[in-house]
């Protein structure tokens, strides 16, 4: 009796499962988002595709058989690290799935704010015909990209197009095409007066939970605008409301938040200079295809092969 089991907690289309099924011929292969149909299956899968909250009560028992778990979101912030990593469980995240679609807001974002679009939209709604002062442009700007991965290597090149410079924050000062100068996380304050803008792309960590607070904003311009796609306990964000309130800089695009959804007596919600999206700056058609032709599939040729997972692989002790 065959006792292999792949469990995708995602309902995916069938040329998608064909190809997974493809490589495991003889091994069970149980794909819906319905918990109904998974959370039965789940305790004896050899590999799991898909995080869900409340998985680890079904999957993590004293008689798991779980080897690998392949997520389907790009942040492991919010899984059970320590009762994974104690399980020598292979992790590996789908980082590099968003760079399209999160540099894509980024810039929605920036454009927005700068060319005052979203003031413009509130003005079509009341029909009122309203300048608002708009006379700001994004070419020749200089941006922060703090944190250079996928995303931020994708938004890097794009602001080339609009001739920008471009200044990147990653743990290494490795230079990285389309950045025109690299710092280390050590050097933020350096960077922070020099930006016109400054985004967010990092990953919530220990070194990351609330890296911007009151200090931060006041290093930048007044005329700055900030943008944060990565995780919103990165941002003190108290401090971002006051910096916002008082003027220290000019705007904010913010896809995370602290708590979410986004509280509703938030002032966040309320102010002409905050452009506020649900958490979906990563939301795009091709989601599932990339998540698995670009990183369950190879994984799971390795995985078969008695290789580790290879791409993505989350390194347990920096928590990514």
């Amino acid at each position: 009796m065959n006792n292999r089991k792949l469990v995708i907690t995602h309902n995916l289309s069938q040329n998608l499962l064909d190809q997974v099924k493809e490589l495991i011929p003889g091994w069970e292969l149980i794909a819906s988002k319905e918990q109904t149909v998974w959370q039965e299956h789940v305790k004896d899968a050899e590999v799991i595709a898909g995080w869900k909250r409340r998985l680890d009560e079904y999957c993590l028992g004293q008689d798991s058989k779980l080897k690998w778990l392949q997520t389907w979101s790009a942040g492991v912030d919010s899984l059970p690290l320590k009762k994974l990593a104690a399980a020598n469980i292979f992790l590996t995240s789908a980082n590099g799935v968003h760079a399209y679609p999160i540099s894509e807001t980024i810039f929605a974002m920036i454009l927005g704010l700068t060319r005052k679009i979203h003031t413009y939209v509130k003005n079509q709604q009341e029909k009122v015909w309203h300048h608002a002062q708009m006379k700001q442009e994004i070419h020749e700007k200089t941006i922060g990209i703090i944190g250079v991965g996928a995303i931020g290597s994708e938004t890097a090149k794009i602001a080339k197009a609009f001739g920008m410079k471009v200044l990147g924050v990653r743990n290494s000062d490795r230079p990285a095409e389309f950045v025109d100068k690299m710092y280390t996380a050590s050097q933020l304050h350096l960077v922070l007066p020099q930006c016109d803008y400054v985004v967010v792309t990092l990953p919530h960590t220990k070194e990351t939970h609330h890296l911007f607070g009151a200090e931060q904003f006041k290093q930048m311009k007044p005329s700055t605008y900030f943008i944060n796609i990565g995780r919103g306990q990165i941002v003190i964000e108290d401090a971002l409301v006051q910096a916002l309130q008082e003027g220290t800089i000019a705007g904010a695009g913010l896809d995370v938040f602290e708590t979410e959804p986004l509280n509703a007596d938030s002032p966040l919600w309320e102010m002409d200079n905050v452009i506020i999206t649900p958490h979906t700056a990563g939301s795009t058609e091709h989601y599932d295809q990339r998540v698995v032709e670009n990183i369950l599939i190879p994984n799971l040729k390795n995985y078969l092969s008695g290789q580790k997972p290879s791409v993505n692989l989350v390194d347990y002790s920096k928590g990514y």
